[in-house]
């Protein structure tokens, strides 16, 4: 929990108000998981902080949603295509993408 704080300090993800009586305020989680080994062993616990997006209705909280997910068969034509090409692979797991996100609108959070 202290990393993911620490990260959200470090991107200003957000910045301490008042809370707004007129606007629509949405709740937040933690949300925890045990991640294994091989072997079943622990390897580290991790903590996220979500957003709870469930509890919004389209066409009233938001009009569209965007969550940029490559499809495995594009995946999979890349590595090809970079094996084929004698090309070298980096992998990159960006961990707090949300909060990099530009927003336009106002979103408030409790």
């Amino acid at each position: 929990m202290e990393v993911e704080m620490e990260m959200i300090d470090k991107n200003e993800t957000w910045e301490l108000v008042n809370r707004p009586m007129e606007k629509l305020v949405i709740g937040v989680k933690w949300v925890y998981k045990t991640k294994l080994n091989l072997d079943g062993s622990i390897q580290k616990h991790k903590a996220r902080l979500v957003v709870k997006g469930y509890a919004q209705k389209p066409g009233i909280d938001f009009n569209e949603n965007f969550a940029p997910v490559a499809r495995l068969y594009t995946i999979r034509t890349l590595i090809a295509l970079a094996a084929q090409k004698g090309w070298k692979l980096h992998q990159l797991d960006v961990k707090s993408a949300f909060m990099n996100g530009v927003l336009k609108e106002e979103v408030y959070v409790d």
